[in-house]
């Protein structure tokens, strides 16, 4: 007899989404709730979202930059521009929990699909979440928005890089990644709430307010010591030893968050002098005199390998990493024993790090699809027949790969 604890299931089983969304943050929301169950039918005009050039790499024409945000959905091509296409989205909402998109603030509204006006009244339940640079409030209300600007505008670029270099972008594009990952939280607590109160809602998602809220502690310590803060290289602003050093063999990161920590730290590297040294009693006393005791630290490493090191610190507790690339990264047997890494065929990309007990996520249920390739598929599912579909496309107001 099977036990109903042992039964595979996928956490968003039964969950449809209607996806208007390109480029990174939207995408990367929808591949997460993809991955773990919900159907997720991604819209795309004629030529497609952009990101399908952004390369090289790519594969079967398309770019990397697209594969690995877009796997695990359905692709129909529809031309939003006329009134026929919009039509389509509102038959195809009527199965739809969520709809999210990414338009110019205005857009939808313009369209007549807005959320107040249009999709509320029609679709009680419906998830509407929307993803923008700045939101539609405020003196920079409705302007566009990417990663890079809005990491120059809220900050973020001048705690990065080293004091002496000039504001430095991060390099991965964490404020689209941070908003998509925001909007999925946001999804998820609609969908609980919808579960008491049987009703969906609006999420006004922005890159702008994602990446403010992203930048602990650098906003914490504006907030009490009045002070912009600056970038420190590897260092930490609030945490002495935090950093990168070099070893005889090569570099490592190692991060200090205790006082028990630093005591290990020095017995590994017969520092024991240290451990009751009054500049380094606390961690507020090791970041005063952050100098001084990274010249001890490089000095003792100097002769030591560092993932040597690093094993022997990791064994006795204390956080530390060889600094590696990406391939040793994704080669590395930590990678493969967390399965970390999926592929199909010729699709390779990074597997969905959330893992539950019971739950389990799709895998690779559908490779990235080209535009429009399960246009046919996605509207005989919705209920048009053979004729109307020929029709629609002979009209152009759908498009079939």
């Amino acid at each position: 007899m099977t036990n109903q604890n042992d039964i595979i299931t996928h956490a968003l089983n039964g969950i449809k989404v209607l996806d208007l969304t390109r480029v990174l943050g939207g995408p990367y929301c929808t591949q997460i709730l993809a991955d773990h169950g919900a159907e997720v039918i991604k819209v795309e005009s004629k030529i497609g979202d952009e990101v399908r050039g952004w390369g090289p790499p790519f594969i079967n024409e398309m770019a990397s930059y697209f594969i690995n945000v877009n796997r695990n959905k359905k692709s129909i091509a529809i031309d939003l521009t006329k009134q026929s296409g919009k039509n389509l989205i509102l038959e195809l909402l009527k199965s739809s929990d969520i709809v999210i998109e990414n338009f110019k603030t205005g857009t939808m509204e313009k369209w007549g699909l807005g959320y107040e006006d249009v999709l509320k009244k029609k679709f009680p339940k419906l998830i509407h979440c929307r993803i923008s640079g700045f939101g539609a409030t405020g003196p920079l209300g409705g302007a566009p928005g990417y990663d890079a600007i809005v990491q120059a505008m809220t900050g973020m670029m001048s705690i990065n890089g080293h004091a002496d270099g000039g504001d430095v972008r991060v390099g991965a594009p964490v404020v689209d990644m941070g908003t998509g990952l925001y909007a999925t939280i946001g999804i998820l607590m609609a969908i609980q709430e919808r579960n008491k109160s049987g009703l969906g809602q609006f999420l006004d998602m922005s890159l702008y307010d994602s990446a403010l809220a992203l930048m602990h502690p650098h906003t914490g310590n504006y907030f009490l010591s009045n002070k912009p803060g600056k970038a420190t290289g590897n260092a930490h602003p609030n945490i002495a030893p935090y950093d990168k050093f070099k070893t005889a063999t090569n570099e490592i990161f190692m991060g200090i968050g205790n006082d028990a920590g630093f005591a290990r730290l020095c017995k590994a590297l017969n520092l024991d002098h240290l451990i009751t040294d009054e500049r380094f009693l606390s961690n507020g006393d090791r970041v005063e005199n952050r100098l001084a005791l990274t010249k001890y630290l490089e000095d003792a490493l100097s002769d030591v390998d560092g993932v040597e090191f690093s094993e022997k610190l990791l064994a006795a507790g204390i956080p530390a990493g060889p600094v590696r690339n990406i391939e040793e990264a994704i080669k590395h047997p930590q990678t493969q024993e967390r399965e970390m890494t999926i592929s199909k065929d010729d699709y390779k990309g990074v597997s969905s790090p959330i893992k539950f007990s019971r739950s389990q996520s799709v895998g690779v249920k559908h490779k990235p699809p080209f535009i429009g390739q399960h246009t046919k598929e996605i509207l005989m599912e919705a209920g048009y027949s053979e004729d109307a579909i020929n029709e629609l496309l002979s009209e152009e107001i759908v498009f079939q790969n």
